[in-house]
């Protein structure tokens, strides 16, 4: 407003103002771009949040965000789905299962309770008992792993 103010006064013939206007303009300029940049930031933040902790944040987390920014997860996330359910066939293509890229295709993993019968893509059946050890193909026991059927050896 006080720029206003003074471009007003320097049309009116107050040529030392000029200087000054420049200044503030610059000054209210620099302040928009580290407002953007701090925005887009959160922006990049609240994405990696949707592949960290998957579609349902913790209150902890979502407690820190404004209104605005649990909106623009909420539809990031609708997004992502639809995109995910439109590649891969009919069951789609879950994006979030590996976030690095996994070194090997199968893993062996000890059953931490019995689970019964496992069925491997070949046509295989595997009968999962407590503490017995398995090499399975790492995207087909993943579930189990997360549920606590099963657990990844490391050598």
């Amino acid at each position: 407003e006080r720029n206003q103010a003074d471009v007003s006064e320097a049309k009116a013939g107050r040529a030392d103002l000029i200087f000054l206007i420049r200044f503030r303009h610059c000054c209210l300029l620099r302040n928009q771009r580290c407002l953007l940049a701090y925005l887009y930031d959160r922006l990049l933040r609240i994405r990696a949040l949707r592949w960290e902790y998957g579609s349902v944040l913790p209150n902890t987390v979502q407690f820190h965000m404004s209104a605005e920014e649990v909106e623009w997860f909420n539809r990031y996330k609708k997004s992502l789905a639809t995109y995910m359910r439109s590649v891969g066939g009919e069951e789609g293509l879950d994006l979030t299962q590996d976030i690095k890229p996994p070194k090997s295709l199968y893993i062996e993993v000890r059953c931490l309770r019995d689970h019964g019968e496992f069925e491997v893509d070949d046509g295989t059946t595997i009968l999962l008992k407590k503490n017995s050890q398995h090499f399975l193909p790492r995207w087909k026991c993943e579930q189990l792993i997360r549920q606590g059927v099963l657990e990844h050896v490391l050598s």
